[in-house]
């Protein structure tokens, strides 16, 4: 199959390539041709689990569906989970390979970068086109010999580049202009042009100054995109945690921000309701104001649980129970037992912490991971739905009473209404509108959660899609929709 290749690559994180690519798959998929997106490798907190097994970003995964393809580890064959401390998990084609600091992963670049060529020349052969994602910057020129996001893919792939730019954050022209000085002189010839993204206010007044940096180097700024206030859609990074302050609010959910949070995707679908106000909690005496509070999954569960006895987050939560209703998910839910015990998998030393002991459980960290996608029956209130889910967690619980089960899958997403407390192992359970209307009808029965206006992934590609191809101005660009 002959296949064609695009690349985005950006003059930093944050700029909008992830959703680009998303765009620019839903696009060709719309016109009935097989394509798939590919990012070599990948720095997030937010990962996802295909449906046969293995881990790869969320970002990935969005694109994937933006694609309607089945996800595969092959789109992300590169992920690292930052841990802290610099270092982070190391994940190869799914698999959990082990704990690395960053001095140790750049020297694995080279067989790193044979995984990555692997990975590209399978999806090569079963797709007409691939939209590759770059990583960040391909202009930091103390890590460019390292680098296999960004120009050597392009180059092994020989595809054309398209430079993204952030106008919102300011010196635009500059960070075009410094991009393309810093890329290494072999990989300049595929650089074809470059996109502002986020635009808002007149074009007439920046005309001129698209005019000007036109004649500065070859390649052009060849399309302006808007920036699209209302989309609902996964950010990719941490430094874009979304949060919902809706003063005429029914109901306010706090978040609190753990220091080693992950998983932050979790909670967009709660920003589509209307009657919700989501806040991410940095203080203990804002819990005081909520009417839910969530632990959030964090990478490292005992390090967050002692960050929360320091903060006096700890202590508030305990008076707080029975009182406002509390949900732990993941490592937030380890953190709800009675004990989590670390032997030396998150931490270099065994290490045992006291939970808040909110469910009779202990946690044991061992080297084998849960890593599973699938579809769960409900019980009780939630009997006849399907909650759609996925796992990543290291620890197993063992609880010492019965709670009840909202599954027939034992401990899985369990609830005490005595106590006020839920907790689950399962990420984007709020993406499950039954579970997500049942629970908020818990807290007030006056909620209203709107089928019609609940999270929905696929309108929002199909709107995202349709913007970015009306704004397409280069006939560069509208060359890959035809």
């Amino acid at each position: 199959m002959n296949c064609k290749t695009l690349m985005f690559q950006g003059t930093g994180s944050g700029v909008g390539k992830s959703l680009l690519v998303a765009a620019f798959c839903r696009i060709l998929a719309n016109k009935g041709l097989k394509v798939a997106p590919f990012k070599a490798q990948n720095m997030s907190l937010n990962a996802t689990v295909c449906h046969n097994g293995g881990e790869i970003s969320a970002a990935q995964m969005l694109q994937a569906k933006a694609a309607r393809i089945i996800p595969s580890v092959m789109l992300n064959p590169i992920l690292l989970k930052p841990m802290g401390e610099r270092k982070s998990q190391l994940i190869i084609m799914g698999k959990f390979i082990k704990n690395i600091d960053y001095i140790e992963y750049y020297k694995m670049w080279k067989q790193n970068f044979e995984v990555v060529k692997e990975a590209f020349e399978s999806l090569k052969k079963e797709y007409e086109y691939i939209i590759i994602e770059g990583a960040g910057s391909p202009a930091e020129i103390n890590l460019q010999k390292y680098d296999i996001s960004n120009m050597k893919i392009a180059q092994y792939a020989n595809s054309p580049v398209i430079i993204v730019g952030d106008i919102d954050k300011g010196g635009i022209f500059a960070a075009f202009k410094g991009t393309y000085d810093l890329i290494e002189k072999q990989y300049k010839y595929l650089i074809k042009g470059f996109v502002i993204n986020k635009f808002r206010g007149n074009i007439d007044l920046l005309l001129p100054g698209i005019e000007m940096f036109n004649k500065m180097i070859p390649p052009k700024i060849i399309t302006v995109l808007p920036m699209i206030e209302d989309l609902q859609l996964d950010d990719e990074d941490s430094q874009f945690i979304r949060s919902n302050h809706n003063k005429e609010s029914k109901l306010k959910v706090g978040i609190i921000k753990l220091k080693y949070m992950s998983n932050f995707n979790d909670f967009y679908p709660l920003l589509s309701i209307a009657d919700l106000s989501v806040e991410y909690i940095d203080s203990p005496e804002k819990l005081c104001h909520c009417d839910l509070i969530i632990l959030p999954g964090t990478k490292q569960t005992i390090a967050d649980l002692i960050y929360l006895k320091n903060k006096g987050f700890f202590n508030k939560l305990k008076e707080l129970k029975g009182k406002k209703w509390i949900l732990g998910i993941c490592g937030g839910f380890q953190i709800m037992g009675s004990m989590v015990i670390d032997n030396a998998v998150e931490s270099n030393i065994k290490i045992e912490e006291e939970g808040l002991n909110f469910f009779n459980m202990v946690t044991t960290f061992f080297n084998e991971k849960e890593v599973v996608s699938k579809s769960y029956t409900g019980l009780g209130p939630l009997a006849n739905t399907k909650i759609e889910g996925y796992e990543i967690h290291s620890g197993n619980s063992t609880l010492f009473e019965d709670y009840t089960d909202l599954l027939t899958e034992k401990h899985k997403l369990i609830i005490d209404y005595q106590s006020k407390t839920i907790g689950t192992y399962i990420h984007g359970v709020f993406n499950n509108f039954d579970f997500t209307k049942y629970f908020l009808k818990l807290l007030n029965d006056y909620i209203d959660v709107d089928i019609y206006r609940f999270y929905n992934t696929e309108k929002e590609l199909d709107k995202l899609a349709h913007i970015i191809e009306k704004n397409c101005e280069s006939s560069f660009i509208k060359s890959f929709f035809n």
